[in-house]
């Protein structure tokens, strides 16, 4: 299993989105990707005691330890390239505020940015970042 995983909705057009801005600021290739529509994603959901019909939040799975919400953001952006690192000086609101704010874009995120009626499918040069 790889060492970093986002399990992320593919349903979700800002969840879509966040995948290939990840891969574009991750010269290192050190995040994999997975649908959580996806056999994989659903069985890496179950595995982690995560819902599998209801998503409500992006999934960073580091050495199989499961980081959600603004953590899980948090610890995304520290890994990219500059000047991404910086967004973790956000890191001096306290956790509850945080997820909170993440909680208000994830429980309106289809009404905000839309919704896919298909999950995307990576292309020859990213596929293999992808797990299926």
């Amino acid at each position: 299993m790889p060492e970093r995983i986002i399990l992320f909705d593919a349903e979700c057009k800002l969840c879509s989105a966040w995948v290939p801005f990840v891969i574009k600021r991750d010269p290192n290739c050190q995040f994999q990707f997975c649908s959580v529509q996806s056999p994989q994603g659903q069985a890496l959901l179950l595995k982690h005691d995560f819902p599998t019909n209801n998503f409500q939040t992006m999934v960073l799975l580091v050495n199989e330890k499961p980081m959600i919400k603004s953590e899980a953001f948090f610890k995304v952006c520290q890994q990219l390239k500059k000047p991404w690192p910086l967004l973790n000086l956000l890191r001096i609101f306290p956790l509850s505020f945080r997820d909170w704010v993440y909680d208000r874009i994830a429980l309106n995120r289809y009404k905000l940015f839309g919704r896919h009626n298909y999950c995307m499918l990576p292309s020859k040069e990213i596929k293999n970042r992808f797990i299926e």
